[in-house]
């Protein structure tokens, strides 16, 4: 087969740098923002912000928007157009600035407190004990297996091999059972238990005697399977006792704390801090949205660059080294000026979505009512404001809105749709809080069966499956009727 050469003509659709920046400029919720923001003024000296008193709101209209800049083009310092990039109408920053801005659009740093952390408290505690120097490593080694739930949920034997190997001590599995039981004795009660039953057997071992307690302490120990499936007809029976006393029991071990190392007051865990990007409130019965003032900070090109543009441009002689200066310029101020409209329309692009957003959940953001949300979808809002369906998923999928009823992440709102016996779409949404609502209200000594759950709602208008009630629970995180029978 001969090779050939041949020409081929084919029409592509391919972003373009700017492109590519506004979209991953629009994804990014406001903290995550900042930093990029951050990121930028630190990367381009080109760049500046609204923050400094001796600087120069610069209008670039006249800059043509529609110039494409391609690194590997070959452009000579004589090529650039120095008007292009200068303005003779500055003018004063402090002019330009509104003294608008609420105390809350300041940025605020969040001091963290050092202390003590959980695993060093338990260590801490183990000097009070008289241990072996081979205990006492054991101990050590056991401590630092501790998880932040406060379980160690390794074999021993792992822990064993883990010990000759890293630590050079060769024991047994007995002589790390008997300093594990040290380990049970630490505060808070339950820590270092291997499971779940070990943790609530060593707390109620630990509580004063009575009656209540000796009885959930044998229920722990050897009934838990019937204890967790709720099986009381069979722990009445096995522990020869009425309803009364086994109510009393199971309140004892309803007090007791499954997680103990989420319990430990020092623990130095960060919390992550969420900022809405927009607020809606309500002002004479109708709803006001605002976008935070940290989306739309306040840009301009630096006065610095301006000033070597116009002595460029000023001097007769122009070397090498000016010249090379002015083609690096020109490259800085071209992101520059790409990175500030990029602001721009990312600002733009919120607004107008969760404008549109609001809108069409207006009933549920007057009255706060899960039940007035409307079926929602992206496309719903990408043809109202004509944008792409992938815009608007960037916008919803990591932004909040401060609404008058919390905080909420943007794309709960969107949900699907199913026709009652009305033959009218509602929210699936507004489903699951009716479902929700019935559970709550139900006989927890017969809770209702998914099939039961199924007829109720059916009786109220909205004829689902039993596998659909059965898939909005678990979405609910709520369990089988069987896990929510109490006595």
């Amino acid at each position: 087969m001969a090779l050939k050469q041949f020409l081929q003509f084919k029409l592509s659709q391919k972003l373009s740098p700017q492109q590519i920046q506004l979209m991953k400029l629009i994804q990014l919720p406001t903290q995550a923002f900042e930093q990029r923001l951050k990121q930028e003024l630190e990367e381009n000296p080109a760049l500046d912000t609204g923050k400094e008193v001796d600087t120069t709101e610069d209008n670039f209209d006249d800059f043509d928007n529609t110039e494409d800049y391609d690194d590997n083009e070959t452009i000579e310092a004589e090529d650039i157009n120095v008007d292009e990039y200068l303005s003779d109408d500055e003018v004063p920053d402090y002019r330009t600035r509104a003294n608008n801005y609420s105390s809350d659009d300041e940025e605020k740093s969040v001091p963290y407190a050092a202390g003590t952390s959980f695993t060093q408290h338990l260590t801490n505690q183990l000097n009070t004990f008289r241990l072996s120097d081979e205990e006492e490593e054991i101990a050590h080694f056991l401590v630092g297996s501790v998880d932040e739930s406060g379980y160690i949920r390794r074999k021993l034997s792992d822990i064993t091999d883990d010990l000759a190997f890293t630590q050079n001590i060769y024991t047994t599995e007995e002589e790390i059972e008997k300093v594990l039981k040290i380990v049970h004795q630490l505060d808070p009660a339950g820590v270092g238990a291997r499971n779940l039953q070990e943790c609530l057997s060593i707390q109620l071992h630990r509580k004063d005697p009575s009656p209540e307690v000796e009885l959930a302490t044998e229920i722990i120990d050897k009934g838990f399977e019937q204890f967790t499936k709720k099986h009381y007809k069979k722990l009445m029976q096995k522990f020869s006792i009425n309803e009364e006393q086994l109510r009393d029991a199971i309140e004892e071990i309803e007090r007791l704390n499954p997680k103990p190392g989420g319990s430990y007051a020092g623990n130095n865990k960060i919390v992550e801090h969420i900022v809405p990007d927009f607020a809606i409130k309500i002002v004479d019965g109708e709803l006001d949205l605002t976008l935070n003032g940290r989306n739309a900070p306040e840009l301009h090109v630096s006065r610095e660059y301006n000033n070597m543009l116009k002595g460029y441009k000023e001097s007769k002689e122009k070397s090498k080294a000016q010249k090379d200066a002015v083609m690096f310029i020109k490259q800085k101020l071209d992101a520059a000026k790409w990175f500030i409209e990029a602001v721009r329309q990312r600002q733009q692009t919120l607004f107008v979505t969760m404008s549109s957003i609001m809108q069409y959940q207006k009933e549920y953001f007057l009255t706060g009512d899960e039940r007035k949300l409307r079926p929602m979808i992206l496309k719903d809002i990408a043809d109202e404001i004509e944008m792409d369906v992938s815009t608007i998923s960037r916008v919803a999928n990591s932004k909040y809105v401060d609404t008058p009823y919390g905080t909420k992440l943007i794309k709960e709102f969107f949900s699907e749709s199913m026709t009652n016996d009305q033959g009218e779409e509602v929210s699936t949404r507004e489903i699951k809080k009716i479902l929700e609502t019935v559970i709550e209200k139900e006989n927890k000594k017969k809770p209702l069966t998914d099939e039961a759950l199924a007829k109720v709602l059916k009786e109220k208008g909205y004829p689902i499956a039993r596998r659909t009630v059965a898939k909005y629970r678990e979405q609910l995180d709520i369990p089988v009727a069987r896990l929510r029978k109490k006595i």
